[in-house]
């Protein structure tokens, strides 16, 4: 079994099970979480929720098992997405861990860990040291109290909660296909949806996490082909589709053509301003340049920020920010402790198009301006190296500007853009382009991969 610095990445705990983790790992980890966020807060209980793989209960209980040696109380939500983890964390005002490895693939397992009120812990925030401590494995600290395991079941109260903040029950009657991927989805949408002007077509709820119809990643365009398929059979309004642990929602128009996570973005930030509640929205760097140009047009301030959700958490606290989004199809929102939550940004598409009588392809034109590539992967041996040589190609070009705040990012006098980042866990360089239109994206992309590729 690798070391611990092979499965704590950037933002959380990922790798194959038992290869490279097992119930002893979560164990260990499980003691070291409780003894930071004891000595930094104080805090006296975490809860812990878990998804559908087959390993994520043993792995749970271990690491209940390290929270408990150090002292501290295990809430256990038991089954539960990532956002209803966040949801428990944040009402209950509690430090969290969620078992889950969301849209990978079934071998792997990982945990997502939160500070009270869903306060996001990552490698800048915490995460090292809890490495740290989990590796030694020993604590001079004598533990002052016994502590316990509880069980409670808050799937009742996370839906109702969602509910307060979008009010669906007037909005025209919808036909919307969810596919749950047999992820997580397929446990919390009934409950959420449930009573309302909705008819729920549902695709792969049963949970499962072998993923036997297709992988509960909708980042990739080959999982929503069924979703796709049945919109369009079925004459829906609109489709949705979850990935593994349901913390991402990714939208599909009546006719089955994808809605982008940017004029998702635009759309739910124009909902959040419209409330009079807030001005300020946070977007990645990744998202289209329609993103901050509607903000602005609705009387928002739009804020820049490099990719991952504990970039976006701490910039949305540092700027009382009410809504944030992510070119991933992450959505985060102030009335929810700042976290992330597909269901939420689910609703408010369900509103959007239901408070009004236009197809969703039609209401979301709006938000829609550019010509997009997507996200493109290259496998390269030296990113660095890359990467230096497609800056220096267009550094020296008139009208031209770089910056460095996340990867490359380069725009062009005629409105063009790209973003070159290289993975934090893989050597690859991920692309992304956006253009005026389809000719001008088309011929950014293919000259920046020539020189990545070649």
């Amino acid at each position: 079994m690798s070391g611990l610095s092979s499965i704590i990445k950037a933002y959380d705990v990922r790798g194959v099970v038992p290869d490279e983790w097992d119930e002893g790992v979560a164990r260990r980890i499980g003691a070291a979480f409780a003894e930071f966020v004891t000595l930094e807060s104080g805090a006296t209980a975490v809860v812990t929720a878990h998804d559908m793989r087959a390993t994520s209960v043993p792995l749970s209980r271990a690491f209940a098992e390290g929270v408990l040696s150090r002292g501290v109380d295990v809430v256990e939500a038991g089954l539960g997405s990532t956002d209803l983890l966040y949801f428990a964390s944040g009402s209950l005002d509690v430090p969290g861990a969620m078992f889950t490895a969301s849209h990978n693939p079934a071998q792997y397992n990982g945990i997502k860990l939160c500070r009270a009120g869903a306060a996001p812990v990552g490698q800048e925030s915490g995460l090292v040291t809890i490495r740290e401590w989990a590796e030694r494995d020993g604590y001079d600290r004598v533990p002052d109290r016994v502590a316990s395991v509880a069980q409670r079941d808050v799937l009742a109260e996370y839906a109702a909660h969602l509910r307060t903040l979008v009010d669906l029950r007037g909005i025209r009657p919808l036909r919307v296909v969810v596919d749950a991927g047999n992820g997580m989805g397929g446990h919390t949408v009934p409950v959420v949806l449930d009573g309302l002007p909705l008819e729920v077509l549902p695709l792969y709820f049963e949970l499962d996490g072998t993923f036997p119809n297709h992988e509960a990643n909708p980042l990739d365009p080959a999982n929503l082909v069924d979703l796709q398929a049945e919109v369009r059979r079925t004459g829906a309004d609109l489709g949705l589709a979850f990935d593994g642990d349901a913390d991402r929602v990714f939208v599909v128009d009546e006719r089955g053509e994808p809605v982008s996570p940017s004029a998702v973005t635009a759309l739910v930030a124009v909902r959040e301003l419209a409330k009079g509640r807030g001005t300020t929205i946070i977007h990645n760097l990744i998202t289209s340049h329609a993103v901050p140009e509607i903000v602005r047009e609705h009387g928002g301030e739009p804020v820049r920020t490099r990719v991952g959700h504990s970039f976006i958490k701490e910039e949305m606290a540092r700027t009382d920010a009410v809504f944030g989004g992510e070119h991933s199809a992450h959505y985060y929102f102030r009335d929810f402790w700042r976290a992330d939550t597909g269901m939420l940004a689910a609703m408010h598409v369900l509103a959007a198009l239901g408070e009004q009588s236009r197809p969703l392809s039609e209401l979301t034109a709006a938000y829609s301006r550019y010509a997009a590539s997507g996200e493109i992967n290259s496998t390269v041996d030296d990113a660095a190296a890359r990467t230096a040589a497609v800056r220096g190609a267009f550094a020296d070009e008139d009208g031209v500007t770089v910056d460095e705040l996340d990867g490359l990012t380069v725009e062009l006098p005629d409105g063009s853009w790209f973003n070159l980042r290289a993975s934090n866990t893989e050597p690859l360089l991920r692309l992304n382009v956006e253009a005026p239109d389809a000719a001008r994206m088309a011929a950014l992309r293919d000259r920046v991969l020539e020189m990545v590729r070649t």
